[in-house]
Formats: structure tokens, C-alpha cells, sequence
């Protein structure tokens, strides 16, 4: 079930990838970025991928509902990513920003997105099938939507070094698609066509890759593991948010050696 999935999504965004790349000038230039070297890459990249595993998704034998949730969550997170990507200012940051903005009556487009990935995580985490009904139902459906909105905010903050993102999503994934999912195998394909670009600092996700297949991944991980572990990758995915309006993951990152070598695997040299 698992690797139709995979394939299809990495055949996708490889084709998707190849086009892109033949665009013309004047098409690329509102998603060309500069990155953490100062050096000029494209956007490109987010809707290839979120595309390719939506392809996947839709090509996998996973249960329907599962199927439709995880095409719903992929696709409104990153249409909501890539308005923010094209749109977005860069001088509010963060839940807290974006949402200080909205109470002074400012709409910030990463306060659409926000809104957004939360809705879309709601929306699909109703379409997931569970046994419980009545009050059980309703509070595993609004943990679910946390962990999906939650996963993919997650992913899109820590898209901030060549390949840290994908290695992120490819290394919860996997064992869930070794298990037989077939939304967290068309991450894993997706995230693997789209690595070498990545990694070698031509192209980025930006916040429409990084929303779409956080949300894919959380949509994954929602559907496929036991509610004891459920419970822990909720904990832990809230946590690392909160965190993040404190603390610098790409700080924390380089200070730690393990995880400082993992981050730099496959990448240029600093």
C-alpha cells in the first residue's frame, strides 16, 4: 500500500521539478528568495512537492477517509503557505506577531495561514475514521486537528537550512509508511525528489512545501499510530512550537554535535 504511494509521489515531483525548471524568467522571479547565504533560490520547490505527494496520496491504497483527510490538510495547508510565501511581510514573525497584528486589526498573511492550517487540520481530522462517538469523538478530533496543524507548523519552522525540513518529515514518516501508510510513504517519495535540490541550495520549500507536507505528515500520524503514542507526539509537537517563540532551533542545532552532523549531511560545506 505504502510504496505505489512513495513512488508516484517521487516520480511526480520529479517531473513537476523538471517543468519548473523550464519556465520562463519572468514566471520563476516572484519565487526567487535569498537564503541563509545570501545566495538566490527558488520557491519552486514547496509546490512541486506538496503537489508530487498529493499525487502520491491520491495514488495509494490507503482507506478512503484517511485518504481524503490527508489530501484535504495537504493542499489547503499549502495553498494558505504559498499565499504567504508570494504575499507574506517579514517583519512579523511567529504565532505571537501575527496574532498581536490581527488584535490591532491587521491581517497579516501569516495570520491567514495560521487560520488556515488550523481549519485545515480541524476539517480533516473529521474526516478521520475513530470508534469513540459523542464527547470522546469530539475531543480526539480537536487533538488530531492539533496534531496536524501542529506538525505542519513545526515543519515550516524548521525549513531554514538547506534539507532540515525534509530530513525532519522523511525521519517521522518512515516508519509509519513502513507500517503501511500510504500518506506518510508519498512524503517520504516526495521528500526524497525533491532532496537534491534541497540539499544543494537551489531550490527551497518555503512555507508552501513546509505546510503542505507537515500537514500530510501529522495527517499520517494521526491516522496510523495508538493513542498512547499519539499523546506523545502531540506533547512533543506543542512543545517544540512554544518553544520556538523562545528559542532558536538553528542555535540549538549547531550547539549539539549529534545533531549538528545530521543536519549537515549531504549539504555544501559551511
Amino acid at each position: 500500500m505504502g510504496f505505489l504511494g512513495a513512488v508516484v509521489a517521487a516520480a511526480a515531483t520529479a517531473g513537476l521539478e523538471r517543468a519548473a525548471a523550464k519556465l520562463p524568467k519572468e514566471n520563476r522571479e516572484p519565487f526567487e528568495r535569498l537564503n541563509h547565504r545570501g545566495e538566490t533560490v527558488t520557491l519552486l520547490e514547496g509546490p512541486v512537492a506538496v503537489l508530487g505527494a498529493l499525487a502520491g496520496v491520491a495514488a495509494s491504497g490507503a482507506n478512503g477517509k484517511v485518504k481524503a483527510a490527508a489530501l484535504l490538510a495537504g493542499s489547503v495547508s499549502g495553498a494558505v503557505g504559498a499565499y504567504d510565501d508570494l504575499a507574506g511581510a517579514t517583519e512579523t514573525k511567529g504565532f505571537r506577531g501575527h496574532l498581536s497584528a490581527l488584535k490591532r486589526g491587521e491581517v497579516t498573511s501569516g495570520a491567514v495561514k495560521i487560520l488556515g492550517v488550523g481549519a485545515a487540520g480541524l476539517a480533516a481530522a473529521a474526516l478521520l475514521p475513530r470508534r469513540s462517538k459523542g464527547v470522546g469523538a469530539v475531543a480526539e478530533i480537536v487533538a488530531d486537528g492539533a496534531l496536524i496543524a501542529g506538525t505542519a507548523n513545526l515543519a515550516n519552522l524548521l525549513d531554514l537550512r538547506p534539507g532540515r525540513a525534509l530530513k525532519a518529515v522523511t525521519a517521522v514518516t518512515a516508519p509509519v509508511a513502513l507500517a503501511g501508510s500510504g500518506p506518510a510513504a508519498a512524503v517520504v517519495g516526495a521528500a526524497a525528489a525533491a532532496a537534491p535540490s534541497d540539499l544543494g541550495e537551489r531550490s527551497m520549500l518555503g512555507d508552501c512545501g513546509a505546510n503542505g507536507l507537515g500537514a500530510i505528515t501529522g495527517t499520517a500520524l494521526a491516522a496510523s499510530l495508538p493513542r498512547p503514542l499519539k499523546v506523545l507526539a502531540l506533547g512533543a509537537v506543542v512543545a517544540l512550537n512554544l518553544a520556538s517563540e523562545k528559542v532558536s532551533f538553528t542555535k540549538v542545532i549547531a550547539n549539539t554535535p549529534a545533531l549538528d552532523k545530521v543536519d549537515q549531511w549531504g549539504r555544501r560545506p559551511r
